[in-house]
């Protein structure tokens, strides 16, 4: 089994950003697909970003492409999400995920994702002011 913890967090300005970590402790990375998530107020969790057990594939939600960068070490155990530019519609308590096995989904084709991941991290709240 594995771990994770985010951390990175916080209030920013919109148009800033902030770079978010998961670190995973227990088993490796390695087989694991990871991905972030969010959930703000009042709504259901949305997938965000996912990146394959290799980091070759990776996959993001519409709203978040062309400014959110997934990446992920797997010798640190970790994974990482750039976001910039940020909006206030961005904000929310963002988690991160795993399971063992290949990322088998793109874009919207990842709604049901976070139903499919093994692994939960606590959260951590990213608030983006206007």
């Amino acid at each position: 089994q594995v771990q994770l913890v985010e951390s990175g967090g916080g209030l920013v300005p919109a148009g800033g950003s902030l770079r978010l970590s998961c670190a995973a402790s227990g088993e490796s990375l390695w087989g694991y697909t990871l991905g972030w998530f969010r959930q703000a107020p009042g709504k259901e969790r949305e997938f965000v970003s996912a990146i394959s057990p290799g980091g070759g594939t990776i996959t993001y939600e519409d709203s978040v492409k062309g400014r959110f960068i997934i990446s992920r070490d797997n010798a640190k155990r970790t994974v990482s999400l750039q976001m910039n530019s940020l909006q206030p519609e961005d904000t929310a308590v963002y988690y991160c995920a795993g399971r063992r096995g290949p990322l088998d989904c793109s874009g919207s084709g990842c709604s049901d994702l976070a139903a499919r991941m093994g692994y939960w991290g606590k959260g951590t709240l990213v608030t983006v002011s206007s």
